[in-house]
């Protein structure tokens, strides 16, 4: 059986993740939460009390916007969505992703220089 991914990497992923997921259009918290799943073919462990306070900081950071809805049921549903400053930070991520992951792709093949 495979072990999940580490809580530490998990939660360094998380603004990336959350801002990609988004940029792909407007989500709420549980279409986010599947998106995370169905994209890692459910590797990654994310739960409710893990990924409010990441789109709450995300939101006070002025990445994301949300706006509140009613659902169909008469349910409350905040949406959120990427603003101009998020779209600039998830490129800066993705590009400081790629050089980790980079890295260590030739630190596993022993190509130490």
């Amino acid at each position: 059986m495979k072990r999940p991914v580490s809580r530490e990497l998990v939660a360094a992923s998380s603004r990336p993740m959350v801002l990609s997921i988004l940029a792909g259009g407007e989500s709420y918290g549980y279409g986010i939460l599947k998106q995370v799943k169905l994209l890692s073919d459910g590797k990654l462990a994310w739960y409710d009390g893990m990924l409010y306070p990441v789109l709450h900081r995300l939101e006070r950071d002025g990445l994301i916007v949300g706006r509140w809805q009613l659902t169909e049921e008469g349910r409350r549903r905040k949406y959120y969505r990427l603003t101009a400053r998020g779209k600039a930070q998830l490129a800066a991520d993705r590009e400081n992703w790629r050089t980790v992951h980079g890295a260590l792709e030739m630190s596993w093949r022993g190509n130490h220089g």
